[in-house]
């Protein structure tokens, strides 16, 4: 494990993107080349058959290069898409740039939620946070239980779009916070081979009593090969009676992944004390990208 360490949690997304662009733009003054030009995205409708509803979608494509004309580019997929694609956009860009290049360009997606609870829980359930059960009329955990639809979405529907859309190569990332993070290792366990590398930010692993966690205890035997990546973290996210569960619950998962060996699965675990729940993003995407291209094979495509 590596400790390392933010912002108030009542700071708003876009004063942090603004900080993270003042930053880069202030950088680069003193740089002319390349020129600092702010980031521009896709923003599509996809009608989807398997949810029964049309998903707006953020799609970052690097500009063309007219060196070479058929060059083709990973794809990162990262859910909660209203509040970290643009952050994880500039990531991208900021460290494929010619003068950084610790990675290679990137097509980053990015999925904005319509139903986030239904989206991001991989089983139904009226547990919340505290394993209390919420059977108010209005709980929000009533359409809880869609994730594997959703993953089924994913899979089936945006997947192929991207790619025939967009000049993508086979290697693909899946990222999520909290309830994304939970999505991403359901597909990792569910679903391995829909991605090649996993980042879970804080994943909610309390979660229907532990239900992935447990699946991952059943899943990830020693006997198993699967040659995948996945970064995992967590924060300071309160005290022994609440947010401490994330903590131990992470340490959990580390054990099971450490402890078995499994073969192919690289890993890496964080833990930010300094750090909220809403500001371990911040550091958590740009380590974990500076952990998968740190393996990935640096190769012109």
């Amino acid at each position: 494990m590596i400790y390392r360490s933010g912002l108030k949690r009542h700071f708003r997304y876009n004063i942090v993107c603004v900080f993270f662009v003042l930053l880069i733009s202030t950088g680069l003054m003193a740089q002319s080349d390349p020129p600092f030009k702010p980031i521009s995205a896709d923003i599509i409708r996809l009608p989807s058959k398997i949810l029964g509803e049309d998903r707006k979608i953020y799609i970052y494509a690097p500009p063309a290069d007219t060196s070479m004309p058929g060059k083709r580019y990973p794809v990162l997929y990262v859910l909660d898409g209203d509040n970290h694609f643009s952050m994880i956009a500039e990531y991208c860009r900021y460290l494929s740039r010619s003068d950084v290049k610790v990675m290679p360009e990137m097509i980053v997606v990015g999925i904005p939620n319509t139903n986030r609870v239904r989206d991001l829980t991989p089983s139904h359930s009226l547990f919340d946070f505290y394993g209390k059960p919420d059977t108010s009329a209005n709980s929000r955990l009533k359409a809880s239980g869609g994730g594997n639809n959703f993953l089924k979405f994913i899979g089936s529907e945006l997947i192929s779009y991207v790619d025939q859309h967009y000049k993508t190569q086979a290697f693909k990332i899946f990222a999520g916070h909290s309830f994304g993070g939970i999505t991403t290792i359901n597909c990792l366990l569910t679903q391995p081979d829909m991605f090649d590398a996993y980042i879970a930010i804080s994943p909610s692993f309390w979660w229907d009593r532990g239900y992935v966690l447990n699946l991952a205890d059943k899943k990830l035997t020693s006997d198993r090969i699967i040659n995948k990546m996945i970064f995992y973290s967590d924060a300071d996210e309160g005290s022994s009676e609440d947010g401490a569960a994330f903590h131990t619950d992470l340490l959990k998962f580390y054990t099971i992944i450490n402890q078995r060996k499994i073969a192919g699965l690289a890993h890496k675990y964080v833990h930010y004390p300094e750090e909220t729940h809403m500001t371990e993003p911040i550091k958590a995407y740009y380590d974990a990208l500076r952990f998968i291209f740190n393996s990935y094979p640096k190769k012109e495509q």
